[in-house]
C-alpha cells in the first residue's frame, strides 16, 4: 500500500531565523546548469544524515541568501520545498577548491516517505540555478544491490558509459563556450544599453535646446515683425508729410506766380497809362520800363523756382520709394541700433540719476546756505553793491539805516563772489573748491562715452553727439 506523504515541515529557530527567499518563477525561466550536484545516490537510508555535494560553475557567483532545498519531484515553484539549508559562501571564488561545496541535512528534518525527491540550488532572488537527479528515502534491499549481467552486457554498458562521458564532456565544453559567449554578449548588451542611455540623454538635451532656440527665434521674429510694422507706419507718415509739404509748396508757388502776374499786369497797365500822356519825361518812362523788366525778371525767377521745387518734390518722391524699398534691409541694422540705443539709454539714465542726486545735493546745500544767511524768506535775489548803491548792505533788502554811522567799520555782512563761468553772485565764505566743481558740473553736459563736455545751452548738440556714437 502507498504511504501517505507527511505534511511539510517548517524549519525551526535552531536551523534558521527566517524563511528562505522564494518566488513563483516557472521552470521555463530557471537556469539548472549554473550549479552541478555531484555524488547523488539513488536512495538514502532513513534515519541518517544526508550530505549534498555540489559544484559552482565559473560564471556563477553565490550570494549570502542562497539556499539548497529538498523538493518533491513534480514541483512547480520554489515555495514547494520540504526542507532547506543555507549555503556557505566560499572565501576565494577564483580557487578550484572553493568551487566544490557541500551542505549537511539532519535526519530529523528529512522526509519519511518513499517518494522521489531532488536537491535544488535557489539564489536569493528565488531563481533555481541547479537541480540534482531524483532520489528516494528508503531502506537498502538486496534486490537493489544484486545485479546479474553477462560479460558482453558489462562491456556494452562500459562502452555506453564511456560514450556518455565523452558526450558529457563535449556538452560541458560547449556549455562553457556558450556561457562565455553569453557573458560576452551580456557585456556587449550592457555597453550598448549605456550608449543608448547616453544617446537618449544627448537627444533629450538637443531637443530641449532646439525648442529653446525655436522659441527664441519666434520671439525675435515677432519683435522684427512689430518693428517692421512700426517702420512701415513711419514711412507712411513720412510719405503723407512729404505729400502735404509738396502741396503746400505748390500752393505757395502758385500764389507767388499769381502775385507776380498781378504785379506784372499792374505794371503793364501803369506803363500803358504812363505812355499815353505826351508830356511825361523820358526818365520816368525809362524808370517804368526798368521796373517792368525787373518784374518780368521776378516772374521768370518765380517760374524757375517753381520748376526747381517741382523737381525737388519729384526727387523726394523717388527718395521715399527708395526708403520704402530699403526699409526691409534695415531691420537687422535697426535691431542692432536698438540694442546699442538701449545701452546708451541705460548709460544716460545712470547719468541722469547721478545729475539728479547732485542737483538734490546742491538744492539742499543752497537751502542750508540761504537759511544760514537769513535769506530763505526773500522772494527775489539780493541786489549787489553795484545795483543798490555803494553805501547799502547786500544782506538787507531796503538798505542799512545805520550805514552813515557804521560805513567805515562794517562794509558788508557777507562778501559776494561772482562765478567765473556764469557770472552769478555767490557768497565768498562758502565758495570753496568742492562747491565750485559741483556748480561748474551743473553748467556742462559730459558725454558718457567719450567724456567730451558741452555747454548747458548746447543741449541739442550734446544729444546729437551722443546719438552719433550709435553708428
Amino acid at each position: 500500500m502507498r504511504k501517505l506523504r507527511p505534511k511539510r515541515r517548517i524549519p525551526t529557530m535552531e536551523e534558521t531565523v527566517e524563511d528562505p527567499p522564494t518566488s513563483a518563477v516557472l521552470l521555463d525561466h530557471c537556469h539548472f546548469s549554473q550549479v552541478i550536484f555531484n555524488s547523488v545516490e539513488k536512495f538514502y537510508v532513513p534515519g541518517g544524515d544526508v550530505t549534498c555535494y555540489y559544484t559552482l560553475t565559473q560564471h556563477f557567483i553565490p550570494r549570502r541568501k542562497d539556499w539548497i532545498g529538498i523538493f518533491r519531484v513534480g514541483w512547480k515553484t520554489t515555495r514547494e520545498y520540504y526542507t532547506f539549508m543555507w549555503v556557505t559562501l566560499p572565501i576565494d571564488l577564483n580557487s578550484e577548491l572553493t568551487k566544490q561545496q557541500e551542505v549537511h541535512f539532519k535526519a530529523y528534518y528529512l522526509p519519511k516517505d518513499d517518494e522521489y525527491y531532488q536537491f535544488c540550488y535557489v539564489d536569493q532572488d528565488g531563481v533555481v540555478r541547479g537541480a540534482s537527479i531524483p532520489f528516494q528515502f528508503r531502506p537498502e534491499n538486496e534486490e537493489d544491490i544484486l545485479v546479474v549481467t553477462t560479460q558482453g552486457e558489462v562491456e556494452e554498458i562500459e562502452q555506453h558509459n564511456s560514450e556518455l562521458c565523452k558526450e558529457n564532456q563535449e556538452l560541458k565544453d560547449s556549455c562553457a563556450i556558450l556561457q562565455k559567449q553569453n557573458s560576452d554578449m551580456q557585456a556587449e548588451l550592457q555597453k550598448k544599453q549605456e550608449e543608448l542611455e547616453t544617446l537618449k540623454s544627448v537627444n533629450k538635451k538637443l531637443e530641449q535646446k532646439v525648442k529653446e532656440q525655436k522659441d527664441s527665434w519666434e520671439t525675435e521674429l515677432l519683435r522684427l515683425k512689430e518693428q517692421n510694422q512700426k517702420i512701415a507706419l513711419e514711412n507712411e507718415k513720412m510719405g503723407v508729410r512729404v505729400d502735404q509739404l509738396q502741396r503746400e509748396q505748390q500752393m505757395k508757388l502758385k500764389q507767388t506766380v499769381e502775385e507776380l502776374k498781378q504785379k506784372e499786369a499792374t505794371a503793364t497797365k501803369k506803363q500803358q497809362e504812363l505812355t499815353e500822356p505826351k508830356n511825361k519825361k523820358t526818365a520816368v518812362e525809362e524808370q517804368l520800363v526798368q521796373e517792368v523788366e525787373h518784374l518780368k525778371a521776378k516772374v521768370e525767377a518765380g517760374k524757375a523756382c517753381f520748376l526747381e521745387k517741382y523737381k525737388e518734390c519729384q526727387r523726394l518722391h523717388k527718395q521715399i520709394r527708395q526708403l520704402r524699398a530699403a526699409a526691409l534691409d534695415q531691420n537687422f541694422d535697426l535691431s542692432k541700433r536698438l540694442s546699442e540705443n538701449k545701452i546708451i539709454c541705460s548709460v544716460l539714465q545712470r547719468e541722469k540719476e547721478r545729475m539728479e542726486r547732485e542737483n538734490d545735493l546742491l538744492k539742499r546745500e543752497n537751502s542750508r546756505l540761504m537759511s544760514y544767511m537769513g535769506l530763505d524768506s526773500l522772494p527775489y535775489q539780493i541786489p549787489t553793491s553795484d545795483q543798490g548803491g555803494a553805501g547799502q548792505n547786500p544782506g538787507l533788502v531796503y538798505g542799512n539805516p545805520y550805514s552813515g554811522i557804521q560805513e567805515s567799520s562794517a562794509p558788508s555782512l557777507l562778501p559776494l563772489k561772482k562765478c567765473p563761468t556764469c557770472k552769478s553772485d555767490i557768497t565768498d565764505d562758502i565758495f570753496d573748491h568742492t562747491l565750485e566743481q559741483q556748480h561748474i558740473q551743473t553748467l556742462y553736459l559730459n558725454c558718457p562715452i567719450c567724456d567730451k563736455s558741452f555747454s548747458a545751452k548746447e543741449k541739442q548738440i550734446f544729444e546729437d553727439h551722443v546719438f552719433c556714437h550709435t553708428f
